[in-house]
């Protein structure tokens, strides 16, 4: 093949010439394509071909064409083509009517591409057969320019006279553009653009986006972003941008072109001068030249609000680097700087680069995360032996590690630090919260080798670790949340055992292992553990050191039991109705089971029973359950505290509440809402305080009604038992008040047929419960206990019996005599005052008599005389008057340095009662009122000014729960008022929100406001104050109680929608209640308390 094809038909010289080969090499240089004459004549032939080829029949547009009258043979074809497809055109559409729009668009374009190719082919040979009769003839400008004068094409080479116009005006109209929607994209010129410049702008500070839509993606349908769109709330919280109107001024004369403005401000045109000859200098560099400085005006440049937020910002920043750089052994600090990143990456700022960078961070927290971990990390470096830091660290790593690397960690911190109680206890919590591993045997083991370690620490054992201050206490408390967390997985009968063992092991050890360490003593444990022998609360118990002696002289006398002693068992069918659904019946069993088998299983020796006679293996407890969570307590203290805890977990009522760290992790009843006799009796209601913890065999008050007060038989026998086996071991103060919780028991039994108006029931457990009272009070300790005298009396009153619980009352009171002025009469006459109040039912007759002459007989000196008349109003001014006196002198104490606050903290609520009620049946409420402001204020003072002396945490408890009492006589006193007669509720609503700003976890008391609130139409005042209190404190109470108002407010809306039938009709809104119910236990589950109280889970 030649070269260059367009001279292919020119021949060389014969190779076979001489010298041929040896100019081949030179042979391209005699080619006629570098011949100069050529050229013209070459181009313009090629060009014509070319615009020949690339024309189409319709698009007949050429932007080299001039105008003539004349038309070539080709414009004659190509009109000839273009009426041969129309009428084709024309046959198609008749014969392809019934044909889709699109494809009859696809065969018209077939047909057009079919007809301009064969043009084009016509054309084509047509321009060769020319091309070859002329380059026959002998060329010159002249004759080039008389031959293509009548031809379609004019080059602008041949023509050189053309200087002024060399475009030609298209009139002729192309159907094609009536036919499509645009042009051809052929007869579109291409180009290619240099630079991103337009005509009229700056190109410093603006340019033109020249991106084109072929590159952006079809987005089919889209939809519109409501308000409510995470798009759309993200850009209302994005600053806005400042937009100013400049006026224009208006010109007549059209500019060239149109002016792009810019948002900032303009640069003013630069002066060229001897200082600044190019103009290239800005204002303040010519002044700066010239020696000068700015003026005051260009000086004090107005800042911006986000200019003024990354200053304040970044000072913070550098006050937080400068003060750890000091001292960084601040560990509070440390995690302050590492709380301030989120405000930190809040919004767009200095440390975000970008808006968009901010949109990309708020999306993902991992980069947040990454930083506080980055700074824990640096702070854990200069604090190596914190655990606080070490803690903050794994609670951040909880969001993007793995559960297995987290437990790693959490064994690793663990084993550098055994001795510490606290992160024991985190470390429990957090294996109870993971759902991957949990198991309750796992669980418990945890607790066993946590106990057995920190006994080993307080032994001594482990020489690396010295045990901490207060880890006798902390381990007790893990001990309880042991045994809670048992009864809560449904291992009651492991709980039980703990406490038994825990008991014999505390209180009936033997004088000989008493110096053994823990684990030493443990091992003599076991052999008495496997004996057989009765444990605390069986019948025939006498403990562990009784045993051991008994051994060493030669074992037990076993005494055969007597067949009649063996009383009938009550047939107690577990499936008393077998027409219930199975899932019913299925309920009941276990709920009867659970009442009944929550005592640990023991071979009956009596019918020679064993080990394998047990239908539930589960019911078993052996050693290896509990021998690793056995510990020594020393304190006189956790002994009683571990009776009373032990007790309490029975369902005895009881004054102490469990230790802080484990009070949440217990509570999981729903008794907390419930008020039980308070709104008929809303000044002497008996509430025995559980704290919302469940007692044994009690764990499903959640929604059953019918739930019986107390236990099976053998579940009472068992109580009785241990009461008989405990009292002994005390004296004083420890055992009354025992005596008192075993009183208060039964009473509380009485209470709940009272309710239930179970009149069978109650006359049998009023006549064992005066028995047990006037038992209590024969022995010789409890003659002046006049706590039980008021229970007892109290009884008397609850049961009907009037006349003898006033004779009980008499009788004590005139015990007690004039000149001992003690706290216990204080209770006593107000509590006898505040019935004959209750009774009288309003603020008139007999009643109200007796009630003035009780408070009156109060102040006197002379012997107690019971009621016989009428009290004179001398007497009354008198009794006011002492009132007065004794309250004044009490408060005056109370601010004194010197008080002792564990004696006249409650001789202070007692007097102030006694007063109030005084006051409300002499002159009336507002004066009752004014009592417990003056109070209110004096002791709110001396709690301010207590807690800046620092050392009296106790006193300022003390005078914190004075407060607290005075505070809910107070409500109390307002609620029975508003009982009687008609009174505002303003003033009751007022003092409960000051009493709970200050006490956020009474129970009492947010029972009593939510009661109130309820009656109002509006929620918007509770939920504000729910708020308020929810962000200052910590405690759980009022999350609950919250949702508890929530829960009340929809059950009424549901009873008003509601019919005969049950159905609910949405006649008036819901108002979002059950969102708003969602959202608070969300925010309660999210707070440190929330996540492992058992009671929330239950109620969500």
């Amino acid at each position: 093949m030649a070269l260059f094809p367009a001279f292919a038909g020119v021949s060389a010289a014969p190779e076979s010439s001489a010298g041929g080969s040896s100019r081949r090499e030179l042979d391209w240089l005699s080619n006629p394509s570098f011949c100069t004459g050529s050229i013209p004549t070459l181009q313009q032939n090629t060009v014509e071909t070319a615009v020949l080829a690339s024309e189409k029949p319709l698009l007949t547009r050429s932007p080299l064409r001039p105008e003539f009258s004349e038309e070539s043979d080709t414009h004659k074809r190509l009109k000839q083509a273009s009426r041969k497809k129309k009428k084709e055109k024309k046959k198609k559409k008749k014969h392809q009517h019934h044909k889709k729009n699109k494809k009859k668009y696809e065969q018209s374009s077939d047909s057009e591409s079919y007809s301009a190719t064969d043009s084009e082919k016509e054309t084509s040979t047509g321009g060769i057969t020319d091309r070859k009769k002329e380059s026959e003839k002998p060329n010159s400008q002249e004759n080039n320019v008389t031959d293509n004068s009548g031809s379609r094409f004019v080059w602008l080479d041949d023509i050189q006279a053309l200087t002024a116009e060399t475009f030609r005006t298209d009139k002729k109209p192309d159907p094609a553009n009536w036919e499509y929607k645009s042009l051809y994209r052929g007869d579109i010129a291409r180009y290619k653009r240099k630079g991103n410049s337009c005509l009229g702008i700056n190109p410093k500070k603006q340019r033109v986006s020249w991106e084109g839509t072929s590159t952006e993606k079809k987005q089919l349908h889209r939809q519109f972003e409501r308000y409510f769109s995470k798009k759309s709330v993200r850009s209302v919280s994005i600053d806005g941008v400042a937009i100013c109107s400049k006026t224009e001024i208006f010109s007549p004369h059209p500019s060239p072109f149109i002016p792009v403005k810019d948002s900032d401000d303009e640069v003013p045109p630069s002066t060229s001068n001897w200082m600044n000859p190019l103009g290239v200098y800005d204002k303040s560099t010519t002044l700066w030249l010239q020696g000068q400085g700015p003026s005051d005006q260009e000086t004090k440049q107005p800042v911006s609000q986000k200019d003024s937020e990354d200053a304040i910002l970044k000072s913070k920043v550098e006050d937080f680097n400068r003060r750890i750089r000091e001292n960084p052994r601040d560990i509070q600090l440390w995690l302050e700087f590492v709380s301030f990143q989120d405000q930190v990456m809040k919004g767009p700022n200095l440390y975000a680069i970008s808006e968009g960078e901010q949109e990309s961070r708020r999306k993902s927290l991992k980069l947040i995360l990454e930083k506080k971990l980055s700074i824990l990390e640096r702070a854990i470096e200069s604090n190596q032996n914190n655990v606080e830091l070490k803690l903050a660290r794994l609670k951040l790593c909880a969001e993007f590690w793995e559960p297995s690397t987290l437990i790693k960690e959490w064994q690793k911190l663990i084993f550098l630090h055994p001795n510490n109680t606290a992160l024991w206890q985190k470390y429990l919590l957090f294996c109870q919260s993971q759902f991957s591993t949990f198991t309750v045997s796992r669980i418990h083991n945890l607790y066993g080798k946590c106990l057995s370690t920190l006994a080993a620490v307080q032994d001594g054992s482990i020489l690396s670790h010295p045990a901490l201050p207060g880890t006798e206490e902390a381990m007790f408390a893990l001990f309880l949340q042991q045994c809670h967390f048992l009864r809560q997985a449904g291992h009651s009968e492991k709980a039980i055992s703990l406490f038994q063992a825990m008991i014999d092991f505390t209180f009936f050890k033997p004088d000989s292992v008493k110096d053994l360490p823990t684990r030493g003593q443990v091992e003599f444990f076991e052999p008495f553990w496997d004996s057989g022998e009765p444990r605390v609360g069986e019948k025939g118990a006498r403990g562990w050191r009784a045993w051991m002696h008994q051994q060493e002289r030669g074992g037990w006398v076993v005494i055969k039991p007597d067949e009649d002693e063996d009383e009938p068992e009550e047939d107690d069918q577990e499936i008393k109705d077998k027409t219930l659904p199975k899932w019913q019946i299925w309920l009941n069993v276990e709920h009867s089971r659970e009442q009944r088998h929550w005592l640990p299983w023991r071979p009956d020796k009596t019918k020679k029973q064993t080990d394998e006679d047990c239908d539930d293996p589960e019911r078993q407890v052996l050693f290896d359950d509990l021998g690793l969570s056995l510990i020594k307590l020393s304190s006189s203290d956790l002994k009683f505290q571990l009776i009373d805890s032990f007790l309490q977990f029975l369902g005895v009522p009881s004054g102490s509440n469990l230790p802080a760290s484990c009070l949440y992790l217990a509570m999981d009843e729903n008794g907390i809402f419930d008020d039980g006799l308070s709104d008929e009796k809303p000044l002497t209601f008996f509430n025995p305080s559980f704290s919302g913890v469940n007692c044994i065999g009690h764990m499903d008050k959640m929604n059953r009604q019918g739930q019986r007060m107390g236990h099976c038989k053998e579940g009472e026998e068992f109580l009785q038992n241990i009461f008989h086996l405990i009292l002994p071991l005390f004296s004083g103060k420890e055992k009354s008040h025992l005596c008192l919780s075993w009183l208060q028991y039964e009473i509380a039994k009485v209470i709940w047929y009272l309710q239930t108006k179970n009149k069978k029931r109650l006359k049998s457990q009023g006549k064992k419960c005066k028995k047990l009272a006037k038992n209590l009070l024969k022995e010789p300790e409890n003659r002046n206990n006049f706590c039980l005298w008021k229970e007892y009396a109290h009884l008397e009153w609850l049961l009907g019996n009037i006349e003898d619980a006033r004779k009980v009352f008499d009788t004590a009171i005139s015990m007690i005599g004039p000149e001992v002025l003690n706290s216990r009469l204080y209770d006593l006459s107000l509590l006898y005052a505040e019935l004959e109040v209750e009774l009288s039912g309003n603020l008139e007759g007999a009643a109200v008599s007796r009630a003035m002459h009780i408070l009156t007989k109060l102040t006197e000196n002379g012997p107690y005389t019971p009621y016989t008349g009428q009290v004179l109003a001398v007497n009354i001014l008198k009794a006011r008057k002492a009132y007065e006196h004794m309250l004044q002198k009490c408060l005056n104490e109370s601010s004194d340095p010197d008080w002792s606050p564990f004696s006249c903290s409650s001789h202070l609520v007692s007097l102030v009662g006694c007063f109030m009620l005084f006051q409300y049946l002499t002159v009336g409420v507002n004066a009752a009122m004014h009592i417990y402001k003056q109070v209110y204020e004096k002791l709110k003072g001396s709690i301010s000014s207590e807690f800046e002396r620092p050392g009296e945490n106790i006193g300022n408890q003390n005078l914190t729960n004075a407060l607290e009492a005075v505070t809910l006589m107070h409500t109390n006193l307002l609620r029975y008022h508003m009982k009687v007669s008609v009174f505002p509720l303003n003033p009751l609503r007022e003092a409960l929100t000051e009493a709970l700003k200050l006490y956020p976890g009474n129970q009492v008391l947010w029972r009593s406001y939510v009661q109130i609130q309820n009656k109002s139409h509006s929620a918007s005042k509770t939920r504000r104050f729910f708020d308020v209190i929810i962000k200052s404190t910590k405690s759980l109470e009022p999350r609950l109680f919250a949702i508890q108002a929530e829960k009340m407010r929809k059950r009424l809306v549901e009873a008003v929608l509601s019919v005969d039938t049950g159905e609910i009709h949405s006649t008036i809104p819901e108002t979002g209640l059950s969102n708003r119910i969602k959202a608070l236990f969300e925010n309660a589950i999210q707070s440190d308390n929330g996540s492992n109280c058992p009671l929330l889970w239950r109620m969500y």
